[in-house]
């Protein structure tokens, strides 16, 4: 009898192992990023990982691959789906590689101040969220890159002068590829990690980014012009999948979930200085502020205008278009422009 007793505690004691794989054991999340090293999201990245370190006493690690050494947003994606990576800190372009409704939050000429994008995308967010849970992914708190200018060798006053440019368009990014498809531009496509060498080749004499991608890239260093006109703003956020985070015990998830979306708020504070920074950086070292014309801006828009009407039913659903422009609305009518 005393035998059998053992012998179905041992069993139990089996079953329950089984239940529970492993929580005990550290856990590493193998995380990528295009942000090169020594840039503020990566220095943002090196205080997350050694705070989570810390408030869980070395069971949550972070390891951070940066640069580019992991392939552009698309290889990421398609890694952590392959088990390969746990996360990747992306633009929007990678999202949307998750899912493309997102870029609903990133149309360009949409937003005329970062006020009005704050309003709106905390409005959207928690949606967002919910979408990307269920497609095995949790999204982390919004990030962000910021304004995006074009930059260019060629000093750019017109349309007619950007047409005449061989401007770099992002292999993976539709909603840049359909504006630029509008707005009849020479784009060439490639990776982010291709941009700088071909603006020193002459592959590509113009690019688009905000100032601190630009000089974090040494993007600046090969153009002479930026215009005054921002095309949009560029938001983004970490990624990671679901059945990685089933690794950590709850104790743990919640401390590093908190240490995240804490860590996400700053990291915008900071990028925000840091593009105003690099806005400086560039006229210092030579880079020109071209005015854009009123006639310019006001084509821009009306075909941007057009392509956000064109991509509803495709990248987003009229919907979620109608919900964007609600709430901008209703931002404009509590805070109206002086």
């Amino acid at each position: 009898m005393t035998r059998m007793i053992n012998f179905a505690c041992a069993a139990a004691v089996g079953l329950l192992a089984l239940a529970q794989p492993a929580l005990a054991d550290n856990v590493e999340l193998r995380m990528a990023t295009l942000a090169p090293d020594g840039s503020k999201w990566t220095e943002v990245f090196d205080k997350g990982s050694v705070e989570t370190a810390k408030q869980t006493e070395n069971r949550v690690t972070l390891k951070y691959f940066v640069g580019g050494q992991q392939g552009d947003e698309r290889d990421f994606v398609r890694k952590i789906k392959l088990g390969q990576l746990d996360g990747a800190a992306v633009t929007a372009t990678g999202l949307a590689m998750i899912d493309e409704s997102i870029r609903v939050l990133e149309l360009p000429m949409m937003f005329s101040s970062i006020e009005e994008l704050d309003y709106v995308a905390d409005k959207m967010w928690p949606y967002f969220q919910k979408k990307f849970d269920a497609k095995g992914f949790k999204l982390n708190e919004r990030g962000e890159v910021g304004w995006v200018y074009f930059l260019s060798k060629d000093k750019v006053t017109s349309l007619g002068d950007l047409k005449g440019l061989k401007m770099w368009t992002w292999g993976d990014d539709a909603l840049v590829g359909t504006m630029f498809k509008k707005l009849g531009l020479n784009g060439v496509p490639l990776g982010v990690p291709e941009v700088d060498a071909a603006l020193t080749s002459g592959r590509i004499n113009a690019c688009y980014g905000s100032p601190l991608a630009a000089v974090a890239l040494q993007w600046y260093s090969k153009v002479k012009y930026i215009t005054s006109m921002p095309m949009s703003y560029a938001i983004g956020a970490t990624v990671i999948s679901n059945e990685s985070l089933k690794k950590i015990p709850e104790a743990d998830l919640k401390k590093v979930m908190a240490i995240s979306k804490t860590l996400g708020k700053k990291l915008r504070v900071a990028i925000r200085k840091e593009n105003e920074a690099a806005h400086k950086t560039m006229l210092r070292k030579g880079v020109s502020v071209v005015a854009t014309p009123k006639a310019m801006e006001d084509e821009f828009r009306k075909n941007a205008e057009e392509v956000w009407q064109s991509l509803a039913g495709k990248m987003y659903t009229k919907e979620e278009l109608a919900t964007v422009l609600k709430h901008r609305d209703e931002y404009r009518a509590k805070h109206p422009a002086k």
